[in-house]
């Protein structure tokens, strides 16, 4: 089968590279189409119930795209006239930002900023920088006062009052166009006309958000093309030096270069952008196409050691690597698609992307190359010099095919093993880290959270429980008492750093209407007392709906790191659980850390099932290949020790399972697989013949076994680079990704010959 489709192949070799040329050409233009798609919604886990809660009161109580920016005094406090005016206008420009829910924005010169105040005669109050403001010292005075009064300390201005925070939320879609926001842009503008506009020797801006990340992610991303050059640079030098041939090395770098042509060309077509988040992207296809470029070129350097010209050598070298390789990349794909399982839609949109990219490679690296290397010519002077056959390398793989070998072999795999898997018992699910971990801990971002959670009580993250009641429902002591427990058993949960509800201001109004006594800071049973205690709290602070039927408990976190978000959310169901009634429910869940822990629960539950799919996929693709369960042995179990030796790593590492670091192991699977594939279809081929494992591993490596090697090293020098990233995510991606081809090269070379054998005594003794 696979000879006549060669012949057909090469039958029309003009026609195919004319249609290469065309086709390569077409989709150049199409990729300068694509753009740098950052969207929030797409990062959401629709499927989880912490979601639906999400989405139905996002409106009415604000979502998770919040953004907060600190103005902050270098010296001194904030009560100066300049630093009152800058806050102003630092107010007014954020006001006027693309995507801005203005309705949202909360700052000492908005509006909807009060304090209330006991008088002789009842109530007073106002906003807190009242409309007659002039930055006199007896005005600057009396804001301080109303400060303190409206209870923003900790709020909206700092504990030391070093700084005052603006807050507002963005909305999903521009409404100045029909599309998404673009929150690049937003970025763009936050540095430029804010804080560029703002800082200055007296005043420091500290900005937070989404919006923010992504523009931090996106311009850390641009040295991925720095990152790009060194991994082409350093494979173009190693392949030369493997292959002592011009011509040869630049096919292996052109194709992978087409195949990511193709896929950044087909992604506008789908209706895909570029995720920041995705941006490693061309680096796996290239990765990928690298990797069976140098199978290929050594299959036809075998077939031209045999003395076959050129033309017959590319023919018969995809005759031989046509279903080995087309196993290898479809269980690549299918590694890629795995991915897809998950409800979210930033790793369903990577996976589509992944999955072109390697349709792209199977076309370039098992059509077009075999057809470039057809017109070579004579195929002598292009082969492989013999300086590149290390025999005594050789003769120390092949060790392993003898019984002492392969016993200590599979020892060390067995200890390996064994380490692994009590390593991944410390391997966490979600940040593990302050701050945002995509980003350096250094990064002006995460210093700016670490100032704005250090300075603010309410912090930076925050948990929304809905209590769900009757209509009316916050004039029912009952009900309000029941609430006003929660909050009081969630303010005592480690990691808690501030709480916030309707009944805890209910209690210090009506405390208020009894001269501020607090023995009077209680919930009055009656019905009228109670209503007037909750009169002068209005649906626009968040913490009650229009009717009364929702009244949200805002839990301020310490920080969003794996164990804060288990315990605090675990606190919070426990109690939902065992104090439901009719008349009211405690629903998870809202706010930033609503959506983390969501995530966090769809990361660790698929985290087992996306492997076990793999590797379904990868059993299935060896049976129909090699009909054989020691194929499947001997090509399955040294990537299943690679899986828990990466999972190992990050445990040991402290790199925590995330949206950006889950997909590691799925593609360790399927990049690594190619290794046990090449070997072990050489392998069987020379056993066929009827030579001894010894013997035929010997050959194996010969032919096979030295572009492994030089694949596993070329492709883990070039994304060991990474770990100089200025993105922490892109260089905990480049370590693991290193690790991982090391040791699935390691893993093909000295535990499959060793497994084979293994197998085979077996089969002997059964027989």
């Amino acid at each position: 089968m696979g000879a006549t489709i060669a012949e057909a192949f090469f039958g029309c070799r003009a026609l195919i590279l004319a249609l290469f040329a065309v086709a390569t050409v077409s989709l150049a233009y199409q990729a300068t189409h694509l753009r740098i798609d950052a969207g929030f919604e797409k990062r959401l886990p629709h499927a989880h119930p912490y979601m639906s809660t999400f989405l139905q009161y996002r409106e009415a109580f604000g979502g998770a795209d919040r953004l907060l920016i600190a103005v902050r005094a270098r010296d001194g406090d904030i009560f100066t006239p300049y630093f009152f005016d800058t806050l102003k206008q630092v107010t007014d420009a954020v006001f006027f930002l693309p995507g801005i829910d203005r309705s949202s924005v909360r700052s000492l010169f908005t509006p909807n900023v009060r304090f209330v105040e006991i008088v002789e005669g009842g109530f007073a109050g106002g906003n807190v920088i009242p409309a007659e403001f002039q930055p006199t010292d007896a005005d600057l005075e009396r804001v301080r006062e109303n400060i303190l009064k409206a209870g923003l300390v900790g709020d909206l201005v700092a504990n030391d009052f070093s700084a005052a925070l603006i807050r507002t939320e963005l909305l999903e879609d521009d409404p100045r166009a029909t599309g998404r926001l673009d929150y690049l842009e937003v970025a763009g503008r936050l540095e430029q006309s804010i804080r560029t506009a703002f800082a200055d020797d007296e005043i420091d801006i500290h900005i937070l958000g989404f919006a923010k990340a992504m523009g931090d992610i996106a311009d850390g991303a641009t040295g991925v093309i720095a990152f790009f050059g060194a991994t082409f640079l350093i494979t173009a030098i190693l392949a030369y030096a493997f292959l002592g041939s011009i011509a040869l090395t630049v096919l292996i770098l052109v194709c992978p270069i087409v195949a990511i042509v193709w896929t950044l060309g087909l992604l506008p077509s789908v209706g895909l952008g570029l995720d920041p988040m995705s941006i490693l992207l061309p680096f796996l296809i290239f990765a990928i196409g690298v990797s069976h470029g140098i199978q290929m070129i050594a299959a036809y350097d075998a077939e031209v050691a045999l003395g076959a010209d050129g033309p017959a050598a590319a023919r018969l070298a995809l005759h031989k690597l046509l279903l080995p390789g087309g196993t290898a990349l479809l269980s690549d794909m299918l590694g890629f698609l795995t991915i897809a399982l998950i409800e979210v839609r930033i790793l369903q949109e990577l996976a589509i992307a992944a999955a072109i990219g390697v349709m792209g490679v199977i076309l370039t690296n098992l059509l077009l190359l075999p057809m470039l290397l057809s017109l070579l010519g004579r195929g002598e002077r292009f082969a492989v010099p013999s300086v590149a056959r290390v025999h005594w390398l050789h003769r120390l793989l092949a060790g392993t095919t003898r019984p002492r070998g392969a016993a200590i072999t599979l020892l060390s795999g067995l200890l390996l093993l064994a380490w692994g898997l009590g390593q991944c018992q410390g391997l966490r699910i979600g940040d593990l880290t302050p701050g945002i971990a995509e980003l350096r801990p250094e990064s002006r971002y995460n210093r700016d959270s670490a100032y704005i959670a250090s300075h603010f009580a309410t912090g930076v993250d925050v948990l929304q429980v809905m209590a769900e009641t009757v209509p009316n429902g916050c004039v029912d002591h009952d009900v309000m008492a029941e609430i006003d427990r929660f909050q009081w058993h969630m303010a005592n949960v480690p990691g808690v750093r501030s709480t916030l509800s309707l009944p805890q201001l209910a209690k210090t109004i009506h405390a208020g209407w009894n001269e501020g006594s607090l023995k009077w800071r209680v919930l009055p049973r009656n019905e009228s007392s109670l209503a007037q205690a909750i009169a002068p709290i209005e649906t626009s602070s968040g913490l009650l709906n229009a009717d009364c039927s929702v009244m949200p408990v805002l839990i301020f976190t310490q920080d969003h790191q794996a164990d804060t978000i288990d315990r605090v959310v675990a606190a919070a169901e426990r109690y939902a659980a065992t104090n439901r009634s009719e008349r009211l429910t405690f629903r998870l869940a809202s706010g930033n850390l609503a959506v983390i822990a969501a995530t966090n629960v769809v990361v660790e539950a698929a985290q087992i099932p996306i492997l076990l799919y793999v590797y379904a996929a990868i059993i299935g693709l060896c049976l129909l290949t090699f009909r054989s369960v020691r194929a499947v042995l001997c090509i399955v179990l040294p990537l299943g020790l690679v899986s828990v030796l990466v999972y190992a790593l990050m445990a040991t590492l402290g790199i925590g399972l995330r949206l950006s670091t889950l997909p590691v192991a799925a593609l360790a699977v399927g990049i690594g697989v190619d290794y046990g594939i090449y070997i072990y279809a050489r392998l069987e081929r020379f056993l066929d013949q009827g030579l001894e494992l010894a013997q035929a591993y010997r050959e194996t490596l010969r032919v096979t076994g030295k572009a492994v090697l030089l694949t596993g090293l070329t492709l883990s020098l070039g994304v060991g680079s990474w770990a100089f990233s200025a993105l922490q995510f892109q260089a905990d991606m480049g370590i693991l990704l290193a690790f991982a081809f090391l040791a699935n090269m390691l893993g093909a070379l000295l535990l499959l010959p060793a497994l084979a054998l293994l197998t085979d005594r077996i089969r002997r003794r059964r027989r």
